[in-house]
Formats: C-alpha cells, sequence, structure tokens
C-alpha cells in the first residue's frame, strides 16, 4: 500500500465546502458587525481597531471560502479493496489512513442540508477505537462504497 489511492471525492465537495464556509464564516464577523454599529452610533469608530480586526478575518474568511476548498478537494484520496480502506488527504500535513476491512464495526452513510443541496453524502466507517470518514461522495457512488465495504467486511467475518 505504498501507492497514493486513485479514487478522488466529487467534485460538487468544492462548491458545498464553499458554501459551508461562507456559511459559518458570517459568525465571525457578527461581534465586528455589532462593534461597527455600536460605535458609530455613539462616535467613537476607531480605524485602527477595526483595521486590526476587521483585514485579517477577512482574509481568512475568503481563504476559507475560495482556495482551501479546492486544495482540500485536490488532497483527498480514497481506495477500498479487499484488505484494507486507504485514505489519504492533508496539503500542509499529509494524513494517511489505513483501515483494515477485518477491523470495521459498521458503515453508514450521512448526509446534511448542505451536501443535500449538491447531491453529495459522506460514509463513515467506524472501528472499535474510532471513526473514519470518506466526505462527499456523489450519492449513487456514497451507497456502492458503503455496499462493497459492507459486503467485504461480511465476507472476512465468514472466513474467520
Amino acid at each position: 500500500m505504498n501507492h497514493i489511492p486513485v479514487n478522488r471525492i466529487d467534485k460538487k465537495a468544492i462548491k458545498a465546502w464553499r458554501l459551508n464556509a461562507f456559511i459559518f464564516g458570517l459568525f465571525w464577523f457578527a461581534p465586528a458587525g455589532v462593534y461597527i454599529l455600536v460605535t458609530l452610533n455613539q462616535g467613537s469608530f476607531n480605524t485602527a481597531i477595526f483595521l486590526l480586526f476587521i483585514v485579517p478575518a477577512l482574509t481568512v474568511y475568503l481563504l476559507t471560502g475560495f482556495v482551501y476548498p479546492k486544495i482540500r478537494w485536490q488532497r483527498w484520496r480514497y481506495e477500498v479493496n479487499e484488505d484494507a480502506i486507504d485514505l489519504y488527504r492533508g496539503f500542509i500535513f499529509k494524513t494517511r489512513t489505513v483501515v483494515p476491512i477485518n477491523r470495521i464495526q459498521h458503515v453508514d452513510t450521512s448526509q446534511g442540508p448542505i451536501y443535500r443541496k449538491y447531491s453529495l453524502s459522506s460514509v463513515k466507517v467506524s472501528t472499535a477505537a474510532t471513526t473514519h470518514e470518506i466526505p462527499a461522495l456523489d450519492d449513487e457512488m456514497a451507497a456502492d462504497v458503503r455496499n462493497k465495504i459492507s459486503q467485504l467486511v461480511r465476507q472476512v467475518k465468514e472466513d474467520v
């Protein structure tokens, strides 16, 4: 298993992750908005404080909304075979997780409102220790991957 897995997650993940970043990023700006409204009404607006907090927050907001989702999609890979599930992800710190088929207890698919909008699902594989996730697969692909993993687990359990 020294080769990098070849399967990619769905490209619609970029749009879903962008939408998610923009929605939840707005919570970072709520305190700043309150600060601006209060200080403008009191006539004590401080440009230095505004620039010190808003400009970095806006920069991070735009990076996480535009740049990070595409890089994340480019780096996410997975592979399912008879022996294990191989997950490879990360762009600064790369993480490689190999989950042996015989350690898997159950497999689920899940879908939140943003994934549902883009017809995406995540496949979650649970072992005794933790849960591993393959995010943002097309709904049909997620069902196929879930069924394939389930079938492989059944075969391994029958052989024991």
